[in-house]
């Protein structure tokens, strides 16, 4: 999975996205994504290095039910873009990759990636949560220059 997520250069997955039938998801925000992101966009997202953590059977449990608006895209879904509501604050547990139970409260992006990757655990994309006038193709600039 990490391995698969890193050549895709994606900041989250879920073993289901690659054919697994595992309650298992991966997550890491590197210092390269941080540094292509701009002040405004790095504030605005609450963007922060993040290291590689894996999840195996994790619990999510919303610490801020507050939502906030953010545009989402999926490999699983490649070449679009919603909004999407997520919870500001969440707290995940579980096991890591050698088995021992882990805790571990995200605020910012690194909620936003959490709630994303538990959905796929339960058969969510993001298109199911979407606001569905927000829904685009990335690529259409790219098309029509």
């Amino acid at each position: 999975m990490v391995k698969v997520m890193r050549k895709m250069e994606c900041v989250g997955l879920s073993a289901p996205q690659v054919g697994v039938p595992l309650r298992i998801l991966a997550l890491e925000y590197p210092q390269k994504m941080l540094d292509e992101a701009s002040p405004a966009s790095r504030e605005a997202r609450g963007l922060s290095v993040q290291p590689l953590r894996i999840f195996i059977n994790p619990r999510l449990r919303v610490l801020d039910g507050r939502t906030l608006l953010f545009q989402e895209a999926c490999e699983s879904i490649s070449g679009f873009s919603a909004a999407v509501p997520r919870f500001l604050s969440v707290e995940v547990s579980g096991l890591n990759e050698k088995g021992q139970a882990v805790t571990w409260e995200a605020s910012g992006w690194s909620a936003r990636i959490l709630q994303h990757e538990m959905d796929h655990l339960d058969g969510v994309l993001y298109i199911d949560r979407m606001d569905s006038k927000t829904f685009v193709n990335i690529d259409w600039q790219a098309h029509n220059e």
